[in-house]
Formats: C-alpha cells, sequence, structure tokens
C-alpha cells in the first residue's frame, strides 16, 4: 500500500475527480478527510467511502474555502482527530462559460475565490503544519486549459495559469522544508457534468484526442496517488498533463 496510514485532506471530495481521488487513497491504505461545499453533502460521500473501505478513518468537513480562519479551524479539527496533513489534495474549483464581455466582477471574483484563494488556503493551513514536520506533498487539480487556453468563460483558465503559477513557485519555497508541490492538469473527464453533454458536442472532442476516449475520474487520481506516494520522492514542481494527447 503506497499509502499506508499517511492523513491525506481532499478538497472538494465529495464528487467526481475528487471522489474518486479519495476512493483511490483509501485502496492504497490512506487515512482521508473530505471537503465539500456542504456538511450534508461530505456526510453522503463519507457514507458511501465507508460502505466500500468499513475498516478506514475517513472524516468529512464544510470549511469555507475562501476564508483562511475557517480553513485553518478545519485543519485543527483534522489533526486533533488524525494527526498532521501529510499530503494535501487541492481539488475544489468551479468552472463556467461566460462570454467576457458579459462577465461581471462578482462573476470574476466567485471563481477566483475558490480555485485561486481556496488553493492559497488550503495549502497555507497545510504547510504550517507541514513546514515544522520537515515532510509533506502539496497537490492540485489544474487543467488543460491552463495550457491551451478556452474560448469563453476566461475566469476558469486564469485560475489554472494561477495554479500552476502557485504549483512550481511553491515547490521551490518549499522544497528545502522537506515539501513536494504538484499539480495534475486533466483533459476532459467523464464527470456529472461531461455526461449531460449531448454526444453530437462529445464526439469531435474524441476524434481529437489519440487515446480515442475521453478520461475517466480514476485516470486523474491515479496520478494524485502516484504523486503523493514515495515513487515520486524526486518529482516536485510538475504540472502533469493527464489528457490522452501527445505531445512533441
Amino acid at each position: 500500500m503506497r499509502l499506508k496510514d499517511k492523513v491525506c485532506l481532499i478538497t472538494g471530495g465529495s464528487r467526481g475527480i475528487g471522489y474518486a481521488t479519495a476512493d483511490a487513497f483509501l485502496r492504497e491504505g490512506a487515512i482521508v478527510i473530505i471537503t465539500a461545499s456542504t456538511q450534508d453533502s461530505a456526510d453522503k460521500a463519507v457514507a458511501r467511502l465507508k460502505e466500500k473501505y468499513p475498516q478506514s478513518k475517513i472524516g468529512g468537513m464544510s470549511p469555507d474555502l475562501s476564508r483562511l480562519d475557517s480553513v485553518r479551524e478545519a485543519f485543527r479539527q483534522a489533526r486533533e482527530k488524525f494527526g498532521c496533513v501529510d499530503v494535501l489534495v487541492n481539488n475544489a474549483g468551479v468552472s463556467e462559460n461566460t462570454a467576457f464581455m458579459d462577465y461581471t466582477e462578482e462573476t470574476f471574483d466567485k471563481v477566483m475565490d475558490l480555485n485561486i484563494k481556496g488553493v492559497f488556503n488550503a495549502t497555507r493551513a497545510a504547510a504550517e503544519c507541514m513546514s515544522m514536520r520537515g515532510t509533506g506533498v502539496i497537490l492540485s487539480t489544474s487543467s488543460m486549459v491552463s495550457i491551451s487556453g478556452q474560448p469563453s468563460g476566461i475566469a476558469y483558465p486564469t485560475s489554472k495559469f494561477a495554479v500552476n503559477g502557485l504549483t512550481l513557485s511553491l515547490a521551490r519555497e518549499l522544497g528545502p522544508k522537506g515539501i513536494r508541490v504538484n499539480a495534475v492538469a486533466p483533459g476532459i473527464t467523464e464527470t456529472d457534468m461531461m455526461k449531460a453533454v449531448p454526444k453530437e458536442v462529445i464526439e469531435p472532442l474524441i476524434a481529437k484526442i489519440p487515446l480515442g476516449r475521453l478520461g475517466k475520474p480514476e485516470d486523474i487520481a491515479n496520478a494524485f496517488v502516484f504523486l503523493a506516494s514515495e515513487e515520486a520522492s524526486y518529482v516536485t514542481g510538475v504540472v502533469l498533463s493527464v489528457d490522452g494527447m501527445a505531445r512533441s
């Protein structure tokens, strides 16, 4: 088991990629705490995971990720119950596709508050304990649009470009403290949101992917398992693309 007894906190862990990552971490022997936007969502996800892994330690929380005091309190509670967080996965995020000329400050701020400020707050809270122990792993969910951009919804790719910048910069700053910092950039993945997209929209997208299929949440989760494990002990400052694409 690659993550045996490691305390792993996953934001946005109640569904999609976050839930698949929680499942994969539990399979590898981790102690898992997930966060969700509501306590009810967190509790339901925890109940499902406990059915599958009845002997595992699993917790659920719903801090306001846009507020550092709320996030710190969540980490304090996690530390009291399970110990210092060994692995943080910043997965919580929101996407949208508003045309640029229709943007409001409120729309832009909503994306940034979760996708960037939420990552900053959780990373700051995790790094405080990790720095004292001289070890830790911080991972974040980026996106293929952090590399290619997208034709509308400018806040989302902007936020993911920022996640990449945070990842590379903190890898340099926190490396001497024994903390590795990496990100995973998923391609188009079969989440609940994608299941609602019409077949005629999906098929042309698949046609552009050399591997001939959309990604599955488990594909992304497997990348997180590798980066969280000792197998990646000499890997930091990497934004790993998991999108089925070939690059020169």
